[in-house]
């Protein structure tokens, strides 16, 4: 393995450079007008994921209102994870690694209907995805409730010149060993680890209360 921070991973598509924005350390956190476009608008929801209504999504992070995001967890057929790190110029996190792919639902999408867009658009494939659980995530810069997916996707059926490179600006496959020791070299999304434990645990929809976007202690099963 090798102790690139950048990790051992393909880039997307050479032709197409993501448009830098500015110096964005990884991690860096910035102002939550900036981290999605105008007029992008998603359902607004209570405690119990339940519809208020329709807001744009800006506004819901600038209030630390609930909506809904969904991610998938890609796995190849012998069982390592697909792990890909984020432009430096991203918004969010720039230069950050992260297990999940995914994005907020729009009006009116199922989880598993929006997990399955995510991958579409973020990876160019078309894959069923399985749901595996939801939960409160309180998040590193906003709340929302997040359902977690996985997908089996055999790596020779993402086409680099598919990927977006926008959200993926290099990716590879590693084993749960490998990402371990990733995790401590690297800097990783930290919602995205939080949901990931979660996953490991093998938690089901609700159990072991709320999370808190890789603040504090996790909590157990039950």
């Amino acid at each position: 393995m090798t102790t690139d921070p950048r990790g051992p991973f393909e880039s997307g598509r050479p032709s197409r450079q993501v448009e830098q924005v500015g110096p964005v350390e990884p991690g860096e956190l910035v102002e939550p007008g900036e981290l999605v476009g105008p007029g992008e608008l998603v359902e607004r929801v209570d405690e119990h994921d339940r519809v208020l209504g329709v807001v744009e999504r800006g506004e819901a992070i600038r209030r630390g209102w609930l909506h809904r995001v969904a991610t998938t967890v890609c796995r190849d057929p012998s069982g390592r994870v697909l792990v890909h790190r984020r432009p430096d110029g991203a918004g969010r996190f720039g230069g950050c690694h992260d297990v999940m792919l995914g994005g907020a639902l729009r009006v009116g999408e199922s989880y598993a209907a929006g997990a399955r867009r995510e991958l579409a658009e973020e990876l160019g494939v078309s894959v069923p995805v399985r749901h595996r659980f939801t939960f409160l995530c309180r998040g590193a810069i906003a709340p929302y409730w997040l359902g977690v997916h996985e997908a089996v996707l055999p790596p020779d059926l993402i086409d680099p010149d598919a990927v977006d490179p926008a959200a993926v600006a290099r990716y590879g496959w590693l084993t749960l060993p490998e990402l371990a020791g990733a995790v401590r070299r690297w800097p990783f999304v930290p919602d995205g680890q939080v949901a990931f434990r979660r996953y490991l645990l093998g938690l089901p929809s609700g159990a072991g209360g709320v999370d808190h976007g890789g603040v504090g202690a996790e909590p157990g099963p039950g």
